[in-house]
Formats: structure tokens, sequence, C-alpha cells
């Protein structure tokens, strides 16, 4: 038995094999119902939680980020990170771990938490100019490396309403950060899908020489959220590199065009309609 075995922590492979194992088993027994994928669903739930908690990391989505590093390679000793989103934490001592002691995370999250050895994190809206400058003020250099986004918008429970406002804040941390991150640098943001990723990821492209989507094996198998990975970053300028002014005018055009204005003017026209002359009889 491996040490990792030991120590309860399994490899993203191993897991993938062991729930396709799993799945085998159960399907003969119960031929493939729901009731095997929300076990198989819950088992992992839990298994994520624990493996957090022997970790020492405050959140199982810890996880997601580590697999993202796992497979994208986007964060690497020395870095400077900027952490959005980064309550309660995980992102963040995921990062320290990355960076190393060289390295600077910084932090932005409406919520307060425990602070993080190694980084420093700020209580305020991302949106928010002060809080942008509090930001800007804590990272101390005119770029940086690597900004990763996990940030989630308040859940009202309709997801349409919820989905739409979540996009529209991705595309506000967008604006935030592309003029602030090198040349070559790289960014990860949560994305839950649905109406308008498309035109979104569509926006991002020319930023960025690759973008890519990625489900980390952390995330729940009910979730509807995806990773978005753009690698290597290559400045936009111009008048129209902005991001949500965009993406609101391509969410305008995709429902049919701005809502009519009550206080047109109505054309003038010299179009008349004649009667036609029907004989008598």
């Amino acid at each position: 038995m491996t040490r990792a075995a030991r120590s309860g922590l399994i490899e993203p492979l191993e897991q993938y094999l062991v729930h396709e194992v799993i799945m085998g088993m159960l399907s003969a027994e119960y031929g493939g119902s729901a009731l095997v994928d929300r076990w198989v669903q819950d088992h992992q739930k839990d298994a994520w939680r624990k493996q957090a908690k022997a970790s020492g990391y405050r959140a199982r989505s810890a996880f997601k980020l580590k697999q993202i590093q796992e497979r994208h390679k986007i964060i690497k000793l020395e870095d400077s990170v900027l952490d959005v989103g980064c309550h309660p934490g995980g992102w963040a001592q995921v990062a320290v771990e990355l960076v190393g002691s060289k390295g600077k995370v910084v932090g932005v999250d409406l919520q307060s938490c425990v602070p993080v050895e190694g980084a420093n994190l700020i209580v305020g809206d991302i949106t928010d100019p002060f809080t942008q400058q509090a930001v800007l003020d804590a990272i101390d250099t005119e770029v940086i490396d690597v900004v990763v986004s996990d940030i989630s918008p308040h859940i009202t429970g309709k997801w349409d309403i919820d989905q739409a406002v979540s996009l529209m804040l991705v595309a506000d941390v967008f604006d935030f950060a592309l003029p602030i991150l090198k040349y070559g640098g790289h960014f990860v943001t949560k994305l839950f899908q649905g109406v308008g990723v498309e035109e979104l990821i569509e926006l991002v492209r020319p930023h960025f020489q690759t973008v890519k989507r990625f489900s980390p094996m952390a995330s729940r198998n009910s979730s509807s959220e995806v990773y978005l990975v753009c690698k290597f970053h290559t400045p936009k300028r111009g008048p129209d590199w902005e991001i949500r002014p965009a993406f609101e005018a391509a969410l305008e055009e995709r429902q049919g065009g701005p809502e009519p204005l009550d206080d047109v003017e109505p054309a003038k026209s010299t179009f008349t309609i004649r009667k036609r002359n029907t004989p008598k009889e």
C-alpha cells in the first residue's frame, strides 16, 4: 500500500477507477437506477470533505484548485496570485503552498475569513473602487502573474437569475483583473453553465492564447459549475477591450435587440392607402 493510500489521499486516476468499479457493482445489483448515482454522489461529497479535513484545508473546494493546477500548471514558485472570492480560504491555502515563501497571495471576498498564513486577505466587494484600490495596494506591483476566482453571487434560489448575475460578476472580475495581469499570465474562473456562457467565452478568447473548460473531480456531480482556464495572457488594447459592456450587448442581441423606446417620434411617410373603386351595378 502506498503512503498516499495509507493517509487516505486518493489520486484522481485511482479515484476514477474506484468510481467505475463501484458503479459497475451497484449497477449490476440495482440495474443502474438513479439511486446508484445518488449514492456515488453522496459518497464522493463526503470523501472530499473528509479528505480536506484530514489535509488541513478549510473546504473541499481546495481540491478543485489542486486538480486544476495538476492538469493545467497555472501557478509556479514565486508567483503573485490574486484569489477573488477567497472565503473560506481553501484556495488561498493551496496558492500559498504553490508560490512558496517568495511568492505573494492576495485574496478578496465580501465575507471575512480566518487569516491564512502567507496570504493577505481583504474584506470587500471586488466591483467597488475602494476595494479595488485596496487590492492594488496589497499587490504592490504593476502586474500580477495569476488570477483565480471561485466567486459566486448571493444565491436567490431562482436559477435563471442566479446564473445571469454570476456571469455578470465574472465579466466584472475580468475587467478589473485584465489590466493588471501580466503578459503571459493565467486566469481561472468558475462559471455556471447556461445562457450566455458561450458569448462570454468568445469575448474572453482574444485576450489569451488558450481558453478551455475544465471540470475538477472534486466538483459535485449535481453541480453545473465548470472552470474556465485561460492561459498566456495577450493584452488587448483599444476602446473595446472591456468584457462587461460587450457581454451585455451580446446578451441583448441574443434576446432580440433592445427594448423599444416610449418617446421615439414616429417617422413621417408619404405612403398612403388608396381605396379601390368598384363599379356600380
